[in-house]
């Protein structure tokens, strides 16, 4: 099915109680938006606060990047929705969050790091330290020299060498 005419308000679901959606992927894994009786196709979930509040600020855009749906905050969705949301969020989000930093090969730039990830462990290259990026007193994110941004979600709940070895680099 084809994308139906294009909304002339933007819904919000906190707005409308009874709003009736649904969100689900095809066999081919594209995301598909039911919004009353219009029928949306390749739409994705973007969170307006990923690391911030990532509960709270869910759009849904169409292909074209019109938003067709905002949701307040994850929590007032129904939870076989709120599960579909999380998967097509998941498709478009990537972000590992380190968990400890293992050995550090220089202390100065480039730098090669073996870190412990929520996805495994890997290796990253650091080109400098402007590319650790401190975004409250507790939550960093590093990007690589290949574009892969890692998150150090707690830097106060890392171990001891893992601190030890990122205070080298603030």
């Amino acid at each position: 099915m084809s994308d139906a005419p294009a909304m002339n308000k933007q819904l919000q679901a906190n707005d409308l109680p009874g709003l009736d959606f649904k969100l689900w992927p095809d066999a081919f894994g594209i995301w598909h938006l039911k919004l009353g009786d219009q029928t949306h196709e390749h739409v994705i979930a973007v969170r307006a606060f990923p690391i911030a509040a990532p509960m709270e600020g869910v759009s849904i855009l169409s292909r074209d990047g019109k938003e067709l749906l905002w949701l307040e905050s994850l929590m007032h969705v129904p939870h076989e929705a709120q599960q579909h949301i999380e998967q097509c969020l998941q498709n478009r989000e990537f972000m590992p969050e380190i968990t400890k930093l293992d050995a550090v090969n220089s202390f100065v730039t480039p730098s090669r790091w073996s870190v412990q990830t929520t996805r495994g462990p890997t290796e990253l290259l650091l080109k400098g330290e402007e590319d650790i990026k401190r975004l409250n007193a507790n939550t960093l994110i590093v990007s690589d020299a290949y574009g892969v941004q890692f998150l150090i979600k707690d830097f106060s709940s890392l171990d001891r060498q893992s601190r030890k070895f990122m205070d080298r680099f603030l």
